[in-house]
This record gives structure tokens, C-alpha cells and sequence, in this order.
């Protein structure tokens, strides 16, 4: 042993396993155990890429081969055949085969002969798939720090909206303009989904989709979540059975006019065996098309040749094309993302999934502002709040950023004569040029860099470019790259980077700011230009003065595909505004009389453009007309209609060009943000004239609008739009017949969106409820329907009712004042036993009597889901009453029972009372004009002894007299439950008062309590006003017509001056006088200014 350890000194290195040594001095003992046991062979380090590479045949070929060669024996053979799936059969074959040979020499040499391309994958895919990682892992870096950080923490927080295609309005219109119309919202039915779900199956019979499309408008995020993505994959935080992602930005692909597959893979892969594992069908790729918008050949999927050759060289959206329809790389899984214009033209057949970037909501907007501004948040979100239109465009991140710096930068600026901005045009002009808000601007400066960077936005705006290179720049004469700090374009303009390559790009910070560069130097222009600008180097009309070219970009804006100079539009009107004038006007060398009459000009063409546009369905482009006028600044016109909107004045003006400015104002409107008042005002006309509009209200009321079966016709189609987004459709008192309710069931067949609908106070009769009940049957949405006073009747009760037997949607269904009797009731009763979502159900008037009542009791007993019943101005009696009770001491999930206006006397009244002792549900009882006296009084006081359930009780014009005020008196000395309590006209008198006195001195749970119509004069009011002195729960005392007298006040008087809680007093209608109501009012001034007092 002494002698083996001197040879060990002398000899630092030993041979192990052939030809590798081990360094001595630096393996520790575990390293060399270590790095024994990692050797474990040829086949065990490839044996999950063999389990993956080898199919079926191949294996029947390779077990055949390795019999003939005695690896395998008979058998191992019949043990190999035995196994169930192809990769479980694999595994046997490689332990079968490791047994005898680890290295796998028989298997490496006979895949290496017989099928080189299976044994290049085996062997270099973990080196193909490192490099790959390695590559994209510096360029996610290099790109986006912050990144980095992000996977770090990586959550599950939806990144994406799962949706069911792109939307009609995204389909026609710019970005900005879905933006407004949707007023910031997102999609209506969009689904979250994070990231790690994208490309995953989401259901346990779905597979997994091949194309999936995300759609964002400009500046939402679709790259950065692309650099996300790539980030995730290559630390293994998601999608670790992707073999490679492949992302590629269009832009970079342009530069390119014509591609085949196999070059584009030669072109752009980092490592030259790429190719291997994107043309095998058994790995997992996915690429990644990022900008679909930026090709400079449109997608075409009707008109693309079709081909399956990987050498034949295409133009690039035409081997996007082939990619998408499968006939190449038909096993690599596709990513498109592009904005919603251009993503509509990939046909839905061929795309599996759609999901779209979420916007910005007002709370991701103030954790925006918190975490990037913190001095000047709160001035800026409360100048954001003022601002409605500036507002719904920040729920754009891009946007977000540019209008929230800028806001920031100036609420830090010392100085009263620089007002906030209230355009957009505005706010773009401090962003571009910061020095506006200082005394010194270097004018020439400025037009130099409209000169070349205005120029090269405008003409790439109309090529539809948004990307440029190096040369480009030079073209136009822009400042050599990249931009010097302090510039314009060193403010504007960002440079990207190609994913595999050294090749950049240079593109606006946001599209926005191109197209107000654009609209800026087409204004400068304009001022001197003779001929068309929009025509850049070819031969045009001549066109002298600013009103020409105006009325020119007008034309040339309705002219537009896709209204894509609605913004350039918007920018080149704002330009002429009082408050830009004031900005630019020096800079720009406009005179202010210049601007005057340019201003003047545009208002009356846009006003023109408007008016003209009345007769016919207001469009988009109507809408951005209205949107110029407001970026001008001339207002009057839009306030006088808003005037009109929330005064509901609109009745008989909507005409001409109202409709178009009212469709403006249910975006931006503060009116128009919660509920869209249309309530008489409409007729046929005027609602064809806005059908596209109100698509995007989600809560309209149109009542006492009197619409003939015309207008229920076109009510019909808006309901069935694909992209309508209405929840709450209020259509009360508009006489609508059985007729017209028609077309409005029909698009509940469709109809995905409506929730609420409220046809009260119509004509619908029995055969309308028929109608409206079958469409019912089918829709899955609407959740309150209420047909009040709508004559149905018993039948159209016997309808509704085989509607709950299968609908599970409805939980509020209102059917009062329908003549319904007892046969109805009956009717629903049956439909509640098997029903248990209807949560609400109003049955007011309906002559319903015993008979009903106690149909509906025995559904009551079994029924598990109903929470409130209305039966007021019923003729339920004593019979009807004593059934009540039965339900009560079964039912444990009815919360509010309206029993108002029936004949239940003091011995039903008094049954109600004994199952109000047991039942631990009911919260609220209604038990006003009963005929109730003293005696049943008693009997409701004695179960609130016991009830800790109960927080509103309504007794009132019942005459319960003293006795009975003192009997629920001496109740709330115990009761710690009951909330409200309503005794008006009672009969209460002085005694009855004082009793309640008594009872608030204890009782610290009562918040209000009515005591209107009553006499309990002076002495009442000066019992009362003592126990409010240490009496701390109440918050309103209804006092109304008591005949307190002057006398009766000041007691009230002293005890708003003691400490109390009341929020609210009512004291009128009791002769206090003049000199009452002063000592009242110096109570209020000196010690209760929180609280309301009705004198």
C-alpha cells in the first residue's frame, strides 16, 4: 500500500476508461464518484430522444436488426412486443440493450448507416437546443433588462385575453378608434390566460392548438410579451417539452423580398443543425411571427400560390401564407401576433386560438402612475380623472407612458402660465418638444426637425411603414444615427435589434408619435406647398392655400382603408387649437390672425363634414369627425347637446349632425359612463341613424320611446350584431306589442351579451310571453327579465313557468300587474319545486289569494334558491297567512318577504309571528296596511325576543295604537338584530313614544326609525330627545306631521346639540314656525353639521 501511494505522488494523472484522465489535484474523492457515475453510457444519455425519435417502423427495423446481430434475444423480443405504447417499447429495447453494450455500439452504428438523419437528432439535439437558448437568452437581455427580473418572480398573472375572434369593429377601424369606442375596456367575453396556458390544451378533450393569433392594438405589448415568453422557455419555467422556439420579427423578414423555407432557416438559425429539429416531425417547434402589420406585402391567403417545396423561394407574406395553411413545417406549432387589422385577414379556419393583450384598467393605470411617478401621481390621475378622452387612451400602455411623463414633467413645473394639456395634440407637443414650456425655443431647431423626421413619418404613414433603416433616414435628412441626447429623435426613436443577427431597425416609440410628426409637417407644408403633398415625387394638381389641402386630407381620410389617417386627422385639426396655437405658433413662425382664420376654416369644414353625414347611419368616420371639432377646441356645440343628453331634452333634435355628435358623446361623455339615457327621445329614424353606435353601449335605457314594430325590427338586429356589447336594456313604457317583441326574441337566440332587460309597462300580452318564453328556453344569459304590467295572464304565467323547469340562468323574473290569479301562481309554484337559481320573484298585484298562496307555500317548503318574493296588493287572508307560516318554520334561504297590502288580519299576522320565532333566514318582513291591531303587535314582539334574524320590519298604517308601539318597544330593549323600523301612521301616540324612548336608551343596533303620521306631540318629541342624548346607533329619525310644535323642535333642537350619531332628521309638516326653525338651524350650525334636517 506504501509503495501504490508513492507511485500515486510520483504519477499525478492515471488512465480511466481508455483514453480520459482525471486530474488529481483538483478532483476531490466525491468528484471522482461523482463524474464515474455520470458516465452511464451512450444509451442512457440519449434515451429519452430515442424514445422520442424512433417510430414505429423504425423500431420494427431496429429490433429486427438487432436480433440478426445476437443484441437481442427471442425473448427480449417477445418482451419488447408486450409493452404497450411506442415509447414504453423503446425504453425495454434501450435496458434490454444496455445490459450487454451501455455504449450502444450495435444501435449507433446500424441508426448512423441506416438512418443518418435519426441519429444526427439523437446526437445533436442538447447541443442544437443549448445554443439556441443561449442565443435568445442574450438577446432578451441585452433587449429588456427588466425582464429578467420578471422571471424571475414569475406568476401566473393573465398576460392574455382568450377570446373568440377578432371583432368586426377591429376589422375596419384604427386602433385608437376601438379604443374610445370601447371607452378602454377589453373584450366583453375574454377569458384570462397566462402565458404557460397559451399553447396548451385547455380542456381535458381539446388538443392543443397549431396556430394560435394574438391581436393587440399598437403599443399594448404584444413584443415585450414575446421577449417574455422566449425568457420563460429558455430558463424552463414554461413549456419544457418545446424542442425550440423559433421568434422572428416580420420587420426583420422584409428585408428580404423573396425567401424559401430552407433558406430562411439557413439565414436565421444560430446554429447550423437547427434545420434538424425544425424538419422533424418529431420534435416540438414553435415560431413566432411577430408584426404581421409589418410586411411590406400584405397577407393574402386567397391569392398566395400554394406549395410544400422548402427550396421554392416566395414572396415573404406568401411563405407566411404556406406556413399558416400547414403546406410547410406543417409539425412546427405557429404564434402570430399582429395588430387586429391585419390579424382579421388569417383566416379563422386555419387559426385555432385567439386571444388578445388586455388594456390597461383605471387600477393598472394608478399602480402605473404609483410606482413610476410617486411625487406627481396624485396630480396627474386627478388631471387624468378631468380628462375623459385622454383617460380612455391611457388604458394603451404606450400611450399610458407618453401622456403620464408628460403630464408629470409639467405638474413639476414651476409656473401658473403653462395649463395642463387637454388634447392629445397637446399633450404630443410638449412630449416632442419639452422646451415648449420654457421662455427660450430655438425656432429654426424646430422646423429642421419637422423638415426631415415629419417628413419621413408622413410618407411612411401612407406606405403603412412604421420601421426604417439607415439609409432610409438619410433619404429624408435625418440626424445621423444614433440620435444625439437632447434631440428630437433621441426622444422619438428606438432602435430594435434582429433576434439572430446584428441588423437593426429604427421605429417611433409609439405609432402615435408618428402620425402626429406626420400631421405636423403636412401642416407646415401646407402653409406654402402648391401641389398635393400626398403625392411624394409624382406629378399632381396644383393645390394653393391651407383650405385646400385641409379639404384634401379630409378626402383623402374617407378614402382610407381601415381608417387609418382617422388619428393623422385628429393631430392636424388639434394642430389649429388655441392652446397649440399658443405652443407651436411661435416655433412654427404662424402668426396669431393666421391661426384665427386657419381655425375658423376647419371648424367650418368639420361642422360641414358633420351636418352633411346627418341624414344618413352615423359611421366611425362621422364619430372622428366630431372627435377633429373637440381636438379644435369649439366645444359649444358638443356641450349643448351634452346639455340636452342629461337633461333628456333630446326629444325632436335628433337630426342632422346631433346624431353623430351624441355618438361622440357616448364614448367620452361622463353622462354616457355608467348608463346611456336614450329615454324620450328616439323614434325609427333617429335609432337607425345610431344603431351602429349603441353596438357598444353596455348599459342603455330607452323608455317612453313608443317604438312601432319598425324600430323593434332594427332593435332586433342590434341585439345580434357579433361585436354587440349591451348588458342592461331598459325598453319600459314604449309600447311595444306582441309584434314587436318578435324580433327582439329572436336575437336572444344570439344574443351573447344581454343580462338585464326590462320590457315594464309594455303590451306584450299572452301571445308576446309565448314568444319571449321560447327564446328564453334557448338563451343562457340573461339573468333579470322584468315584464310588469304587460298583460300575459295565467298563460303567460303557464309559459314562463316551462321556462324555470329548464333555464338555469334567470335569477330575478318581475311579472306584477299581469292578471296572473291564482291559476298563475299555480303555475310558477309547480316551476319553483324543480327550479332552485330564481332568486327573485315579484308577484305584486295579481289577485292572488289563498288558493295561490298556498300553492306557492308548498313550493316554498322544497325550494332552495328563491331569496325574495313580493306578493303586496295581493288578497291573501288568514288561510293564505297560516300556509305562509308552515313554509316559514321549513324554508331556510327566503331573506325578504313582501306581504304590503293584503288582508291577513291579527290572527295571520299573529301565525306569521310564531314561525318568525323559529325561522333563522327572513332579514326583512313587509307587513304594511294588514289590518293589523294591537294584538298582533304583540305577537311580533314577543318573537323578536327570540329572533336574531330579522333587520327590517315595515309595519306601517296598520292601527297598532299605543299598546302595540309599547309591546315592540319593550322588543328592541332585547333585540340586537333589528335594523329599521317603520310605525308611520300607527296611531302612536305620547305613550307609544315614550316606550321607543325608553327602548333607544338600551338598544344599540337600530339605525333607523319612522315614526311619520303619528301624535306624539311635545311630550313624545322631549322623551325622544333625551334618549338621543346617549342613544349611539340611530342614523334617522322620521319625525314628519307628530304636531311637535315650536316646543316639540327645540327639544329636537337640544338633542342635536348632545352627542349623537343622526345623519338625517325629518321634521316637517309639524307648525314649528319661524322661531322653531331658527333654533333648529343654530343647532345644526354650531354642534351637527353631518347631519340633514327636512324642516
Amino acid at each position: 500500500l506504501s509503495r501504490f501511494l508513492h507511485y500515486l505522488r510520483r504519477n499525478l494523472q492515471i488512465p480511466w476508461q481508455e483514453d480520459c484522465y482525471m486530474d488529481l489535484k483538483s478532483s476531490s474523492p466525491k468528484s471522482v464518484t461523482r463524474n464515474k457515475m455520470e458516465d452511464v453510457g451512450w444509451l442512457r444519455k440519449h434515451q429519452k430522444m430515442l424514445q422520442r425519435c424512433i417510430s414505429g417502423p423504425l423500431l420494427v427495423d431496429v429490433v429486427n436488426h438487432m436480433k440478426k446481430q445476437h443484441q437481442l434475444s427471442a425473448e427480449g423480443v417477445g418482451l419488447i412486443q408486450g409493452t404497450g405504447c411506442l415509447e414504453d417499447k423503446v425504453h425495454t429495447l434501450v435496458d434490454l440493450l444496455y445490459v450487454s453494450d451501455p455504449q450502444g455500439s450495435a444501435l449507433r452504428e446500424y441508426l448512423q448507416c441506416s438512418h443518418p438523419q435519426v441519429y444526427n437528432l439523437v446526437v445533436l439535439y442538447e447541443s442544437v437546443v443549448q445554443h439556441q437558448k443561449d442565443a435568445l437568452l442574450q438577446v432578451v437581455r441585452e433587449g429588456n433588462k427588466s425582464l429578467t427580473e420578471q422571471a424571475a418572480n414569475h406568476t401566473t398573472d393573465p398576460a392574455l385575453l382568450l377570446v373568440e375572434g377578432v371583432s368586426d369593429l377591429q376589422q375596419r377601424e384604427h386602433d385608437l378608434i376601438q379604443v374610445l369606442v370601447n371607452r378602454g375596456a377589453g373584450p366583453l367575453r375574454g377569458r384570462p390566460l397566462t402565458l404557460d396556458r397559451l399553447l396548451a390544451s385547455l380542456t381535458r378533450v381539446s388538443i392543443a392548438p397549431r396556430v394560435t393569433l394574438t391581436v393587440g392594438v399598437s403599443g399594448s405589448g404584444k413584443s415585450r410579451l414575446v421577449g417574455q415568453f422566449v425568457h420563460l422557455w429558455t430558463l424552463g419555467k414554461i413549456y419544457p417539452e418545446l424542442n425550440l422556439v423559433y421568434p422572428l420579427a416580420c420587420w426583420e423578414l422584409s428585408n428580404f423580398e423573396r425567401l424559401s423555407v430552407e433558406k430562411l432557416l439557413r439565414l436565421k438559425a444560430p446554429h447550423e443543425n437547427t434545420d434538424l429539429i425544425l424538419s422533424s416531425s418529431v420534435c416540438k417547434v414553435l415560431l413566432i411571427f411577430d408584426g404581421l402589420e409589418e410586411l411590406r406585402s400584405p397577407l393574402d391567403f386567397s391569392e398566395a400560390p400554394v406549395t410544400s417545396d422548402p427550396r421554392r423561394e416566395l414572396l415573404i407574406s406568401d411563405l407566411i401564407t404556406n406556413i399558416v395553411r400547414g403546406n410547410l413545417l406543417p409539425h412546427a406549432t405557429l404564434w402570430l401576433l399582429s395588430r387586429p387589422v391585419v390579424g382579421a385577414k388569417v383566416p379563422a379556419g386555419l387559426v385555432d386560438r385567439v386571444t388578445e393583450v388586455p388594456p390597461f384598467s383605471r387600477t393598472h393605470i394608478q399602480e402605473y402612475l404609483a410606482n413610476t411617478l410617486k411625487n406627481t401621481s396624485e396630480q396627474v390621475w386627478a388631471h387624468l380623472s378631468s380628462q375623459k378622452p385622454l383617460l380612455l387612451l391611457c388604458s394603451v400602455p404606450g400611450i399610458c407612458h407618453i401622456v403620464t411623463t408628460t403630464l408629470s414633467r409639467l405638474v413639476g413645473v414651476d409656473s401658473e402660465d403653462i395649463p395642463l394639456p387637454r388634447t392629445l395634440t397637446e399633450v404630443y407637443a410638449h412630449y416632442c418638444w419639452p422646451q415648449l414650456s420654457s421662455t427660450d425655443v430655438p425656432n429654426e431647431s424646430i422646423r429642421k426637425q419637422i423638415a426631415t423626421l415629419g417628413r419621413l413619418a408622413f410618407y411612411s404613414l401612407l406606405r403603412q411603414r412604421s420601421t426604417f433603416s439607415e439609409p432610409e433616414f438619410r433619404t429624408y435628412g435625418a440626424d445621423v444615427l444614433p440620435p444625439a441626447p437632447g434631440t428630437l429623435g433621441h426622444r422619438v426613436l428606438r432602435c430594435t435589434r434582429c433576434w439572430f443577427s446584428d441588423y437593426v431597425c429604427w421605429r417611433f416609440v409609439h405609432s402615435s408619435v408618428q402620425e402626429f410628426l406626420a400631421a405636423l409637417f403636412y401642416y407646415t407644408a401646407s402653409r406654402r406647398g402648391m401641389f398635393d403633398l400626398f403625392s411624394e415625387s409624382s406629378v399632381s394638381w396644383p393645390r394653393i392655400g391651407f383650405q385646400s389641402h385641409y379639404r384634401a386630407a379630409l378626402q383623402k381620410r374617407d378614402n382610407a382603408a381601415n381608417a387609418s389617417l382617422d388619428l393623422f386627422m385628429r393631430f392636424l385639426s388639434g394642430l389649429l387649437s388655441p392652446a397649440t396655437g399658443m405652443l407651436l405658433g411661435g416655433a412654427l413662425g404662424v402668426g396669431r390672425e393666421e391661426q384665427v382664420t386657419q381655425r375658423t376654416v376647419v371648424t367650418t369644414l368639420l361642422r360641414n363634414a358633420v351636418v352633411g353625414s346627418g341624414g344618413e347611419v352615423v359611421s366611425m368616420h362621422s364619430v372622428a369627425t366630431v372627435t377633429c371639432l373637440a381636438e379644435v377646441q369649439q366645444g359649444e356645440w358638443l356641450r349643448s347637446v351634452e346639455e340636452d343628453l342629461i337633461g333628456c331634452r333630446l326629444r325632436g333634435k335628433l337630426k342632422a349632425g346631433v346624431c353623430a355628435v351624441l355618438a361622440y358623446l357616448l364614448q367620452v361623455s361622463d353622462a354616457c359612463a355608467n348608463e346611456t339615457q336614450l329615454s324620450n327621445c328616439l323614434d325609427a329614424t333617429s335609432l337607425k341613424r345610431l344603431l351602429p353606435q349603441l353596438l357598444y353601449c353596455s348599459k342603455l335605457r330607452m323608455e317612453n320611446n313608443e317604438f312601432k314594430d319598425d324600430a323593434m325590427e332594427l332593435l332586433g338586429s342590434l341585439l345580434s350584431a357579433k361585436d354587440c356589447r349591451i348588458q342592461c336594456l331598459s325598453l319600459a313604457d314604449s309600447s311595444i306589442s306582441s309584434k314587436g317583441v318578435k324580433p327582439l326574441s329572436r336575437s336572444l337566440l344570439v344574443n351573447r351579451t344581454l343580462t338585464i332587460l326590462d320590457l315594464h309597462g309594455n303590451n306584450i300580452g299572452t301571445r308576446g310571453a309565448k314568444t319571449l318564453a321560447e327564446a328564453l328556453k334557448m338563451n343562457q344569459v340573461i339573468t333579470s327579465l322584468n315584464l310588469q304590467s304587460n298583460h300575459i295572464e295565467d298563460e303567460g304565467a303557464r309559459a314562463l313557468a316551462d321556462v324555470l323547469q329548464s333555464n338555469r340562468k334567470l335569477a330575478t323574473l318581475n311579472v306584477s300587474s299581469n292578471q296572473l290569479g291564482n291559476q298563475g301562481a299555480l303555475f310558477l309554484a309547480q316551476a319553483l319545486v324543480v327550479n332552485h337559481t330564481l332568486c327573485t320573484l315579484s308577484l305584486q298585484s295579481n289577485s292572488v289569494s289563498d288558493k295561490g298562496m298556498k300553492a306557492l307555500t308548498q313550493a316554498l317548503r322544497s325550494n332552495r334558491g328563491l331569496t325574495s318574493l313580493n306578493l303586496r296588493e295581493n288578497s291573501i287572508g288568514v288561510e293564505g297567512a297560516k300556509a305562509i307560516a308552515q313554509a316559514l318554520q321549513e324554508n331556510n334561504t327566503l331573506r325578504e318577504f313582501d306581504l304590503t297590502a293584503n288582508l291577513l288580519h291579527d290572527e295571520g299576522v299573529t301565525a306569521i309571528a310564531e314561525a318568525v320565532k323559529v325561522n333563522r333566514a327572513l332579514t326583512s318582513l313587509h307587513l304594511q296596511w294588514n289590518f293589523m291591531k294591537g294584538g298582533a303587535a304583540k305577537a311580533l314582539s314577543q318573537s323578536l325576543h327570540s329572533n336574531t334574524s330579522i333587520q327590517l320590519l315595515d309595519l306601517q298604517e296598520n292601527a297598532l295604537g299605543d299598546d302595540g308601539v309599547v309591546s315592540l318597544a319593550g322588543a328592541l330593549k332585547v333585540n340586537s338584530s333589528l335594523v329599521a323600523l317603520y310605525l308611520q301612521g300607527v296611531s302612536a301616540g305620547n305613550l307609544g313614544a315614550v316606550a321607543l324612548a325608553d327602548a333607544l336608551r338600551v338598544n344599540q343596533t337600530l339605525h333607523t326609525l319612522d315614526l311619520r303620521g303619528n301624535s306624539i306631540g311635545m311630550g313624545g318629541a322631549k322623551a325622544l330627545s333625551v334618549a338621543l342624548k346617549t342613544n349611539r346607533s340611530l342614523r334617522s329619525l322620521n319625525l314628519q306631521e307628530n304636531t311637535l310644535g315650536m316646543d316639540g323642535a327645540i327639544f329636537i333642537a337640544t338633542a342635536l346639540r348632545g352627542n349623537h350619531q343622526l345623519t338625517y332628521i325629518n321634521l316637517q309638516g309639524n307648525g314649528i314656525g319661524e322661531s322653531g326653525a331658527k333654533v333648529v338651524s343654530d343647532a345644526i350650525r354650531a354642534d351637527a353639521m353631518e347631519c340633514v334636517v327636512d324642516i
